[in-house]
């Protein structure tokens, strides 16, 4: 006979959650329009009015967050000259996971004269949660990019601190067929211990990243400029003919405050869901 214990993991283990979308883009006459599009389990994109000559979607999760043993896969590709831009419904919540680690996959392809807006809110990361997370680009020469990701470490609002878990999170970035940038995190054990030491993130609970291609020394002098205004550590350089600003913040607010007078130096328009 099956202990309690086994049969409590086997039903976990049947109730994971499984999500994918794919979808093309393409300009015709100057407008961006979709192409084929593929959606299972429980990951879902809409896309809402069009603004202008670009198109805006919409990532939904309709598991209502992730959790151990989850996988998620998202692959876009945006035509010659196409222009889109991506975001979430709301902040994705990451639980704790008591056996496997959640996986997240994306994979975005931009072709010549395309550009592609990676724009979601932020991950909230739960005690104990476990998340494996990889992003997988590849740009054509003449294609633009930027990708702005959050993560937090445990709702500070809430009283919440991430103590304990995992997470792993690699890229890839490759420009014209050449690899110009990888780098893969990991934070594992007792998380909150190494977010305190001073080297790491002196107790702030939120981190992010900005990468802009193409960028220069130009582009990264302009946001130097408004460096009074952050709450936060920002750090930007550029190299490999993109920039990457790197943030810290003691909460996700004050972080979302940095990249948004970040991204408004690079001319960006922002999702309107960032701005409710």
């Amino acid at each position: 006979m099956r202990s309690d214990v086994s049969i409590t993991s086997g039903v976990f283990e049947a109730n994971r959650a499984r999500g994918a979308v794919r979808f093309d883009v393409h300009a015709r006459d100057g407008v961006t329009r979709r192409g084929a599009l593929h959606e299972s389990g429980s990951l879902r994109v809409r896309f809402p009015s069009p603004e202008g000559e670009g198109l805006s979607g919409v990532f939904v999760n309709t598991a209502g967050g992730v959790a151990g043993g989850d996988n998620f896969d998202i692959g876009i590709a945006a035509g010659q000259g196409a222009r889109l831009t991506l975001t979430t419904a709301a902040a994705e919540k990451v639980y704790r996971a008591p056996g496997a680690a959640a996986q997240l996959g994306i994979a975005l392809k931009v072709d010549a004269d395309a550009h592609l807006a990676w724009l979601p809110q932020e991950t909230i990361l739960f005690d104990r949660a476990r998340v494996h997370r990889r992003f997988d680009i590849a740009l054509d020469e003449t294609a633009s990019l930027l990708l702005c990701e959050t993560v937090v470490f445990g709702r500070t609002a809430m009283g919440e601190r991430m103590q304990q878990g995992e997470f792993v999170d690699r890229w890839r970035l490759s420009r014209g067929g050449r690899l110009v940038f990888a780098e893969t995190v990991r934070l594992d054990g007792n998380i909150g211990a190494k977010l305190g030491r001073s080297a790491v993130a002196k107790g702030g609970a939120a981190i992010g990243t900005a990468l802009i291609v193409p960028g220069d020394e130009a582009l990264v002098e302009r946001i130097r400029e408004a460096s009074d205004s952050f709450s936060g550590e920002v750090g930007i350089s550029a190299w490999n003919g993109f920039a990457m600003a790197r943030f810290c913040a003691q909460d996700a607010a004050r972080l979302r405050a940095d990249m948004m007078a970040v991204l408004a130096r690079t001319g960006a328009v922002l999702p309107r869901l960032w701005l409710n």
